[in-house]
């Protein structure tokens, strides 16, 4: 499995309103930052795209498959796009639905652009972040990978503060067997003490 590559960040647009989609695409190039615009979710979702890095500026109110919908369709993926709301028939309880489903912002129409720009900079961080993470993660599944057999049963005991006696009584093995398969574990995880291997085999699923 490969680390996943860094994206340039991206600003998605969904809106059926012509002119919505052009002053939103003026506004956020000239913040010097890359868009994309629909007319509809349908096309959203048709679109082969990469959701790292990004986030998405989505109309509530839309013909046939709305931006609830939407939103709804995209959790249900397991996709973790950032999304603001827009809508120029928005209430309170449409805004609360929004924000309990995840929205990071809910904007009433006309919003003010520099509270727009500053919703996107505010996702694009939360979005950055998370890819981050992902990245992160992957790199450390791909290290995890390389342990023969034997360094990931001892990798898990001594983990876990296990003695290297006891991981050699434990495994049939000699101590300095053990004492090996440690050093090349810390190797190859590219780790320095046991408190980071430990807290890195809970971020793959294998710490107590």
């Amino acid at each position: 499995m490969k680390p996943l590559l860094p994206q340039t960040p991206i600003v998605y647009v969904v809106d059926d309103d012509l002119s919505i989609r052009d002053s939103l695409s003026s506004l956020i190039r000239s913040a010097g930052m890359q868009v994309e615009v629909f007319d509809s979710p349908q096309n959203f979702m048709a679109k082969q795209r990469s959701d790292e890095c990004a986030c998405l500026i989505l109309d509530v109110n839309m013909p046939g498959f709305d931006g609830f919908e939407l939103q709804n369709k995209l959790a249900a993926e397991g996709k973790q796009l950032p999304i603001i709301f827009i809508t120029g028939y928005g209430d309170v309880p449409l805004a609360v639905r929004a924000m309990k489903a995840g929205a990071l912002e809910f904007l009433n129409k006309p919003f003010n652009d520099n509270e727009l720009l500053s919703a996107i900079e505010q996702a694009l961080h939360s979005s950055r972040k998370a890819c981050s993470e992902r990245n992160e993660l992957a790199s450390l599944q791909v290290r995890f990978a390389s342990l023969t057999s034997r360094e990931r049963e001892v990798a898990l005991q001594v983990a876990l503060g296990t003695a290297n006696k006891c991981v050699a009584i434990n495994l049939g093995v000699s101590e300095s067997t053990v004492k090996v398969h440690r050093h090349n574990i810390m190797q190859k995880m590219r780790l320095a003490t046991l408190p980071e291997l430990a807290f890195a085999l809970q971020r793959l699923g294998h710490g107590s």
